[in-house]
């Protein structure tokens, strides 16, 4: 799964590797990026422009927001027939923004935390679908996260990871009018090489806690590395 991830850059960075979209001002920086909290995504509906969604998917369909922090992932097996992902698999796919994402090692009752990202320390842009619910006049945006096997990298610490896209081309596809069968061709597990990883603080559990400190390394990495 992805359950926790940071956004820290710069409106330059964003360009560099984007494209010249529209970034807005004043980005809004997080160490620690939560469910039901608000991340930044590129939509199909408008990929030019960075928007600022709700991480946690509410269909369009549904009576009430309750769910929402269920819905944070999306496996990628299966999703074209789940009823909460099918239309936005075929309709509403968006790129998710990060600098990197964080998991957990469980062995026994200890949990350890790992920060993840690209080995060239470029953006690390994640597959994702989006959807629009109305909380009576009031349209709410919401996205999830797809997920797929863990590559090499990922492997030792979960067995799942983010639906990572490290291709400019393969992006903009994502975001692109595709048939069912191109998007489904898509969902393919990222490739090894892609990532590296290092112990980080267990002040990162805390949703609070969210500082650049979250990012140093700590705890011995020989046996990882």
């Amino acid at each position: 799964m992805c359950g926790r991830f940071s956004f820290v850059t710069s409106p330059e960075k964003l360009r560099q590797q984007l494209g010249d979209i529209e970034t807005g001002e004043n980005l809004k920086l997080s160490f620690n990026i939560a469910p039901t909290q608000h991340a930044y995504v590129l939509t199909n509906e408008e990929p030019g422009r960075l928007n600022y969604y709700r991480w946690g998917l509410i269909p369009h369909w549904a009576k009430d927001s309750s769910n929402a922090s269920k819905l944070i992932n999306a496996r990628m097996e299966g999703i074209g027939a789940k009823p909460s992902f099918r239309v936005p698999v075929r309709k509403r796919r968006c790129l998710v923004i990060a600098d990197s994402f964080y998991e957990w090692r469980t062995e026994g009752k200890q949990k350890t935390p790992f920060r993840i990202l690209p080995k060239d320390d470029s953006l690390l842009v994640m597959a994702g679908i989006w959807d629009i619910w109305y909380d009576g006049e009031y349209a709410v945006k919401t996205f999830s996260i797809i997920t797929a096997p863990p590559n090499a990298e990922v492997a030792p610490v979960h067995n799942r990871m983010p639906l990572v896209l490290p291709k400019p081309k393969d992006q903009q596809r994502w975001i692109s009018d595709l048939s069912v069968e191109e998007v489904m061709n898509m969902l393919q597990p990222p490739p090894d090489g892609l990532l590296k990883k290092y112990q980080v603080s267990d002040r990162v559990n805390n949703v609070r806690n969210n500082t650049p400190d979250l990012h140093e390394k700590v705890g011995e990495q020989g046996r990882l590395f």
